[in-house]
């Protein structure tokens, strides 16, 4: 088939459909592609997309550095609980999480109840090059970053695994590749995602 026969047969190819039955958090890493990836995904199943981070600096009319800066860690991780816990309530959609959120027990078992956690699984050289260059992670505001993620990564990762379901990042994989995969991983759950014939 040729490259014009097939964009054809895409355009002819009716779109699929999907009923999302439960918010899909996405926990991992900074830098894993939680917010891009989510995004995608949410437009393909034309669900809402959901991101704590963004609904806590709508809130408190400032970045998630500066409230770190301002109020601090503990005050900024109280907030993203209740941030989690509304968003899990209120509606179904893709909910890109911050990436210490699912550190938290009361977070995960909140994600647990309402939803299903799936985690973007990047290695430490995936991150480093996605984040090396960005001014925008508080916690790597030190004088070795590298180092640092490193220590949050052997830290949280062991947390991560604990999610229900999980996607492996891959630096050859474009945002909708990695958008595919996490479609492909939920409609194996049929209690969370499933695909509605025309």
């Amino acid at each position: 088939m040729s490259e014009i026969d097939q964009s054809m047969a895409d355009i002819r190819r009716p779109p699929r459909r999907f009923r999302l039955k439960k918010t899909v958090a996405l926990v991992g890493m900074m830098g894993a592609g939680k917010t891009a990836v989510g995004r995608a995904v949410a437009a393909k199943l034309d669900v809402p997309f959901l991101d704590s981070d963004a609904e806590i600096e709508t809130a408190a009319n400032l970045s998630v550095p500066e409230i770190f800066q301002r109020d601090g860690e503990p005050f900024f991780r109280k907030r993203e609980t209740e941030v989690i816990r509304r968003l899990l309530e209120t509606q179904s959609g893709i909910l890109s999480t911050g990436g210490g959120a699912y550190l938290a027990e009361v977070n995960r078992n909140n994600i647990a109840e309402k939803g299903v956690a799936l985690w973007l699984d990047a290695d430490l050289d995936l991150l480093w090059n996605r984040v090396k260059h960005k001014d925008t992670r508080p916690l790597l505001r030190t004088a070795d970053p590298r180092a640092t993620l490193s220590e949050i990564f052997a830290k949280r990762t062991p947390i991560y695994r604990l999610s229900e379901l999980c996607v492996t990042c891959g630096d050859d994989l474009s945002i909708d590749d990695m958008a595919e995969r996490v479609i492909e991983t939920l409609l194996s759950r049929p209690d969370v995602l499933e695909k509605i014939d025309e």
